[in-house]
């Protein structure tokens, strides 16, 4: 596989709660010049990342983010504001204890509720699996492709464990055809992210992907 045919798929994501401007910056450029799907970057610079990107590379950011037990309102409000600050891409964090409670009703409406928010704009939602059974996982993946989202995501990164090939494998065999899968957390090698998308995975959340093609270049201009 290419690696610009991999670096397609990236979402290059920088979530780390001392994040900067400059280092979103940094992001930005380098989505721009690797070609990346997107950057994924927290809310509170989509406004000024938009203006610096423009028409040349998407912004996605995160809802509910890392935790999921927001109210469905803040999650709403939280997603239009995004929306008005020139946000492309929504990823929201569903509630997790709602999904021990089988509450499965209240998390179809509200994953509704942010994908009305959305509009035309791409949403994908996080199961956070670490926390999940594989028959969580099943029903979430039913869940997700009944409520109008793009995409089904596998983690946050920020709950102890990432994506892995069985959970990926297992959102392929049961989420509905229109639903796309992104796989993120610990995918850390070019060899990773072509098992991944080998396996479904149509988009990959990592910031080490590109990384690695920008060491490999250094590499390169040595000699």
């Amino acid at each position: 596989m290419e690696i610009s045919e991999i670096l397609a798929k990236v979402d290059h994501t920088l979530l780390a709660q001392g994040a900067t401007w400059e280092q979103i910056r940094g992001v930005c450029d380098d989505g721009m010049k690797y070609r990346t799907a997107s950057v994924c970057i927290p809310a509170s610079f989509v406004r000024g990342a938009k203006e610096y990107v423009g028409d040349r590379l998407a912004v996605c950011t995160v809802i509910g983010f890392p935790n999921g037990y927001s109210t469905t309102a803040v999650k709403v409000y939280e997603t239009a504001d995004a929306v008005k600050n020139g946000a492309d891409e929504i990823d929201m964090v569903i509630n997790i204890g709602w999904v021990k409670d089988r509450r499965w009703d209240d998390i179809l409406a509200e994953i509704r509720a942010v994908k009305a928010a959305c509009g035309e704009r791409v949403l994908k939602v996080i199961i956070e699996t670490c926390l999940l059974t594989n028959e969580e996982k099943v029903r979430m993946c039913k869940v997700v492709s009944d409520s109008g989202a793009d995409y089904i995501k596998t983690s946050t990164g920020f709950a102890g464990g990432g994506a892995t090939r069985e959970d990926v494998a297992l959102f392929a065999a049961n989420v509905a055809p229109h639903v796309k899968i992104k796989a993120a957390g610990g995918i850390s090698s070019l060899e990773d992210a072509e098992a991944f998308i080998r396996l479904g995975a149509s988009r990959l959340g990592t910031s080490r992907i590109v990384k690695i093609v920008k060491n490999t270049d250094t590499d390169k201009s040595a000699y």
